[in-house]
């Protein structure tokens, strides 16, 4: 039987490895407004010290709770350690702005819906944070909310998952990586796994098929074991599992043939990240910095969450200023190209954009995507202005449109998980944005 302390430590993962999946529940009926639950309003952790009504912080369990997630998604490092992700030491690449106020009243209706809404009026429905829109390269609108401010930064959740894909793809561009081996070619250790005998570019677009589950309702459910093994807290003494993220990956079996079927599964990102490291001579913090953070200009630094062994969370772990994700998606808008400078070569984005197997993401049965693949962990929608996405949970997106020359960045701490919740608001409001940004360069 587990002891209390591994019982929290379990728990206290959890509630971070929950918020980086697909899993959740749907929004908790009589849930507070986006207003009623702002965290400045209900000021967590205010004063000196703060009331213990008031507190947020270890070992305490529920940090990722509704309201409280609205206060954490921007203190990520305050409850759990992190790397640095560095800007490095030059001057930021300023953005230029045109901002446009009518952007506010641009009307669209949601799926399954009869009556209109306005873009203004979606910010508040989604528990938006911060959101950003890029038009032709320029800052056309920025709004801040709850707990983030210009100088904040805020969990990118699960689309750390798409940096993961996009450096493996500047490594494969770069010949540094063949997309076609065995992962155990690569990384001996995953031998005796299920990754093992999968190639890197299954692994990229989750086609692997993996002995695996993510369902929170069931406590024998692998998570737990996943949970435990991440957990950067002391192991409890009668532990005798895996001991952070690369030791879990080599207990991970497979179920049937690889490259079969599309399964969403954070451990996969957490196996190409150890590839990336493999390959490249550094961890993923360290590479991302040299690759993207120091070369596009950034206004801060980032960082990530770390195991135990400082193994970052390849899966989730990210938290980053608003601007710089927009300085990112308009970078692979450019097809890595910024002030003429080539950041990464432009086969990179041209492989994203190709697009994963169609009928794969079919058989998965994400109703709002209908029509979309998967690819090195971005989400394509093969929609008729080509779009395609960063996404995490809780309604984080990187929102690239070519047609439109549009990106939009928008950080949420939504109650409920799963994108599919405000998909149905989100997907026609960034449409509705696109268009009319397309007619105002015709």
């Amino acid at each position: 039987m587990p002891t209390l302390r591994s019982t929290i430590t379990l728990t206290l993962t959890l509630a971070l490895v929950l918020i980086f999946s697909r899993q959740g529940l749907a929004k908790p009926p009589h849930a507070l407004d986006a207003a009623a639950s702002d965290p400045q309003m209900l000021q967590w952790m205010v004063g000196a010290p703060p009331p213990p009504e008031k507190l947020i912080m270890q070992p305490q369990s529920n940090y990722f709770s509704f309201p409280k997630l609205r206060w954490t998604v921007c203190h990520i490092r305050e409850l759990l350690p992190t790397q640095q992700v560095s800007r490095g030491l030059g001057a930021p690449i300023p953005l230029p702005y045109a901002l446009d106020d009518k952007i506010d009243m641009i009307t669209f209706t949601p799926s399954g819906a009869t009556q209109p809404m306005t873009w203004r009026a979606s910010l508040a429905a989604n528990y938006t944070d911060g959101v950003l829109i890029l038009h032709q390269g320029k800052v056309v609108y920025e709004k801040y909310f709850g707990c983030l401010n210009e100088q904040g930064q805020h969990a990118a959740m699960s689309m750390t998952k798409s940096l993961t894909g996009l450096l493996a793809e500047i490594l494969i561009a770069e010949g540094k990586l063949n997309e076609n081996a065995k992962v155990a070619s690569l990384v001996p250790e995953l031998k005796g796994s299920a990754f093992g005998s999968a190639t890197v570019r299954q692994v990229m677009d989750m086609t692997t098929s993996l002995r695996y589950s993510e369902d929170y309702a069931d406590p024998k459910a692998d998570i737990w074991a996943y949970s435990a093994a991440a957990s950067p807290l002391p192991k409890a003494p009668d532990y005798q599992g895996p001991n952070g993220y690369f030791e879990y990956l080599q207990t991970v079996q497979a179920a049937g043939p690889h490259g079969q079927a599309f399964g969403y599964k954070t451990v996969n990102t957490d196996a190409l990240g150890w590839i990336i490291a493999r390959v490249s001579g550094t961890n993923l913090t360290q590479l991302l910095s040299q690759k993207i953070w120091q070369k596009m200009g950034a206004e801060q630094d980032a960082y990530m969450t770390v195991d135990g062994k400082g193994t970052p969370f390849a899966g989730g772990g990210l938290s980053a200023g608003l601007r710089d994700l927009a300085r990112l998606g308009q970078l692979v808008l450019n097809k890595g190209s910024l002030n003429g400078v080539q950041v990464f070569p432009k086969s990179v984005v041209e492989s994203l954009q190709r697009g994963g197997d169609k009928q794969a993401f079919k058989q998965a049965g994400y109703s709002s995507l209908s029509g979309g693949s998967y690819r090195s962990m971005w989400w394509i929608l093969h929609n008729s202005h080509q779009a395609f996405a960063a996404r995490g949970v809780h309604g984080q997106t990187i929102y690239i449109d070519p047609t439109a020359q549009m990106v939009i960045v928008r950080l949420a701490s939504f109650p409920s998980a799963k994108n599919a919740q405000i998909d149905p608001t989100s997907l026609p409001a960034y449409q509705a944005v696109a268009d009319y940004l397309a007619a105002q360069t015709q």
